[in-house]
């Protein structure tokens, strides 16, 4: 995935390696089997010999790669789809789900958030640095200074984890900041074969340096003197720099599997983290099938809060993974830093670009500039893959290349693998106007779409075109910020409608964190650089962002369940920049919508005292799975307990205590009324707050009962909110509004948005 720096291989080769792994088992795949725990014959003394005995009436060779204690009730296994399925058929047996391959989705942060001018007002006690932070990537570099543990305290009594050894890691890399670090590996290494260990860490270390740029942006300790290059430079810091670090590597060159995920998560909850961060994601599916869910439903029972990335597949609709409502699903936004690097031609127009480029300077005389295409015998020569271009047609020159198909810090390799002197990155349509700098590999520079088309014409134009690119460092202070990331995932929520994803966004395009030393900036094998820290960008760099403010908040109010934490956070988000506008979508140029920002970009500072926030318990998330109309045995598989949907009662989607509303009327002879009912929890001193309802669509009449609602402390208060379609005729737009309850002090808004179905 472009915006990713997982190296993963192709579907082709993943096919062909899961063939090639093990010959007598080539008809076996990974399943995850789910128990009825509460079903176990009393004849059997514990429930791993139920498993084995549960496998070996299918299978005489089938060995459990993992048992499941808090994630799931259950094993992971390799078994022919033939076994499979009598598995499944057995009593007991709730569901045999194969193995999902699931994608990793890949400084100034801290001020742009107001994070360093209100330092004081986040608690740098002991609560703060009780706070653990599970990240499940591609491990951690624990040299890296953003773990130094100086000034911490002991170890939380609460931490059961442990540091794993193995390739190039000892338990002595774990510090009182680093307290925990393990490894996964038995899902991978069963589709894939062995790891191999020349050149892949089997331990906790990160090779890639995907997991260490995450971990340390969600709570990384204060590193000063940091930069890439000389680029964005200053004091890095996570967003909780006293919260503990414990990492979780399930992601390997052949990808992240949901055995190992699991796996993952169920150490997590029983080492005791506190926060969950996911910056990974698989392909969309119902909640009691896909394993982030289940496990993620497993740790908010025990009150951990699980954050995630919303996904790299925007600026389409329904690209959002991570949709399940007990997730955080964190969609990216920019920050006011740009790299900025100009095209300046031969004719004298200059088209501003961004590059991370720092190496030996071009010449200051223009030099000759060449377009891919005219430069290959390759149809998709424009693109410059792999050994498409003509080393006599580019040798001196710089070259002009259409972004797509293969990774942009990849398209200079090749340029200058071509012996070309420099690049010019344009964006197709795909990416429009949006830019993402690059540790470029030579002088490059990244132009959107109209810059690039301009370009192009004068290149076509000109008998002998010439350019020079000039780079200008950092600048700071760009607006308008942030903006929402062309590439950002994007609602409609494919899988439940009536559930506004993503929540929120955070910073997501060029972050500034900790790397890997065993990989160099651009990830690829050619790059021999190795540096510290690293600037990229994904939601990948969202998700720990709000991971990170999440444990802030957590120790600022410890007793706050999953729900109530994420509940100020998407209630205090912003929508407009300070002069009134609406945040602007990057992909588009106009005012962004909840669709792509959910309920708005993170504020923490507001989200340390949001007034009024909307809780939810364990039951309250089984009365959403029944007014989805899980079977027992579905809820049972997310829920790990026998539970009963109360056929008396009825169960309505549209009342889950979410602090969003999506409002779905149903053209089939539906209603043209939709209610939702939601419960506000007092978290501030009493007082009274007043509703107000603003929306884009004159067709719907949205009415609040009771308008006004009196609080004393921590008091809970019901209210009504009711949606009236007045057309005949089903709308084909969808509308957006926003309902905020307002006192004195605080506003607590909820984004909404109206469709239909």
């Amino acid at each position: 995935m472009e915006f990713s720096f997982q190296k993963s291989f192709s579907v082709v080769l993943l096919v062909l390696l899961m063939g090639f792994s093990d010959a007598s088992s080539s008809l076996k795949s990974t399943y995850i089997v789910h128990m009825a725990k509460s079903e176990m014959p009393e004849s059997y003394e514990h429930h791993t010999v139920w498993y084995e005995s549960s496998l070996q009436s299918v299978s005489e060779s089938a060995e459990m790669m993992y048992t499941y204690e808090n994630a799931i009730h259950g094993f992971s296994t390799r078994l022919t789809a033939e076994e499979a399925r009598l598995l499944e058929s057995q009593t007991g047996i709730l569901a045999v789900l194969p193995e999902v391959k699931y994608e990793l989705h890949t400084t100034r942060t801290p001020q742009f958030l107001g994070l360093d001018k209100s330092a004081e007002m986040f608690p740098e006690s002991s609560s703060a640095s009780e706070v653990v932070v599970g990240v499940l990537d591609t491990g951690v570099w624990p040299e890296s200074k953003s773990f130094d543990d100086t000034g911490f305290g002991p170890i939380p009594t609460t931490w059961k984890g442990a540091c794993d050894t193995g390739t190039n890691f000892t338990a002595s890399n774990c510090n009182k900041k680093l307290i925990g670090a393990r490894y996964f590996s038995k899902g991978v290494e069963a589709m894939l074969g062995p790891i191999d260990e020349t050149t892949e860490s089997k331990s906790p270390r990160d090779d890639d340096g995907h997991g260490t740029h995450t971990s340390t942006t969600a709570a990384g300790s204060v590193v000063t003197g940091a930069s890439l290059f000389g680029y964005a430079s200053g004091t890095a810091r996570g967003m909780a720099t006293r919260a503990r670090v414990a990492a979780y590597k399930v992601c390997w060159k052949g990808g992240c599997f949901s055995s190992d995920i699991l796996a993952a998560i169920d150490k997590a909850i029983s080492d005791g983290v506190n926060v969950l961060s996911l910056s990974l994601g698989g392909g969309m599916s119902d909640y009691y099938r896909d394993s982030v869910a289940i496990g993620s439903f497993a740790a908010m029972e025990k009150g951990i809060l699980i954050s995630c990335s919303a996904g790299n597949a925007g600026p389409s609709a329904y690209s959002l993974s991570n949709v399940a409502p007990w997730i955080t699903t964190v969609g990216a936004g920019t920050l006011d830093r740009d790299f900025p690097a100009t095209v300046s031609l031969g004719n004298g127009l200059n088209y501003s670009g961004v590059s991370l480029y720092r190496g030996n300077a071009l010449p200051d005389s223009p030099l000759p500039l060449i377009y891919a295409g005219n430069a290959t015998n390759a149809t998709n020569g424009n693109l410059c893959m792999t050994g498409t271009l003509s080393p006599e047609l580019v040798a001196g020159k710089i070259v002009f290349c259409d972004r797509g198909m293969n990774a942009r810090v990849q398209k200079g390799a090749v340029v200058k693998a071509a012996g070309g002197l420099g690049m010019v990155l344009a964006n197709t349509a795909a990416n429009g106007e949006e830019l993402v700098a690059d540790t470029h590999l030579l002088p490059a520079t990244a132009v959107g779409e109209k810059a690039g088309n301009a370009i192009k014409k004068y290149l076509f134009s000109e008998a002998k075109p010439t350019v020079k690119i000039v780079f200008e460092g950092t600048k700071v202070g760009v607006q308008p910020s942030p903006v929402v990331a062309a590439f950002s995932s994007r609602g409609p929520n494919s899988i439940t409608p009536q559930i506004l994803k993503p929540d929120l966004i955070a910073p997501g395009v060029n972050i500034l964190a900790g790397w890997s030393k065993a990989v160099g900036p651009t990830g690829l094998p050619v790059d021999e650089r190795r540096v510290d820290f690293n600037i990229i960008s994904g939601t990948s760099m969202s998700c720990p962002h709000v991971s990170g403010l999440a444990a802030l908040i957590k120790s600022a109010h410890p007793e706050w369940s999953p729900a109530a934490v994420r509940s100020a956070l998407m209630t205090t988000a912003y929508t407009a920049y300070k002069d009134g506008k609406n945040l602007q979508d990057s992909a588009t140029g106009k005012p962004s919508t909840p669709f792509d920002h959910g309920s708005g970009h993170v504020d923490p500072i507001a989200a340390l005292d949001p007034g009024l926030v909307y809780d939810l318990t364990v039951d309250d998330y089984l009365g959403f799975l029944c007014a989805l109309n899980y079977t027992s045995t579905q809820i049972t598989a997310l829920a790990k307990r026998k539970f009963e949907c109360d056929a008396g009662k009825k169960y309505s989607v549209n009342d889950l205590n979410y602090p969003s509303f999506a409002v779905v009327f149903d053209t089939m002879g539906g209603a043209n009324v939709v209610k939702h009912t939601r419960i506000l929890t007092n978290v501030g001193p009493a007082g009274s707050y007043k509703a107000s309802v603003t929306s884009d669509s004159k067709s719907v009449k949205i009415t609040v009962e009771p308008e006004e609602l009196i609080f004393k402390e921590n008091e809970k208060k019901p209210y009504t909110v009711t949606f009236t379609s007045l057309g005949s005729t089903p709308q084909k737009v969808n509308g957006f509004g926003r309902l905020e309850w307002r006192n004195a002090k605080n506003v607590v808004g909820s984004p909404i948005s109206i469709s239909w179905d």
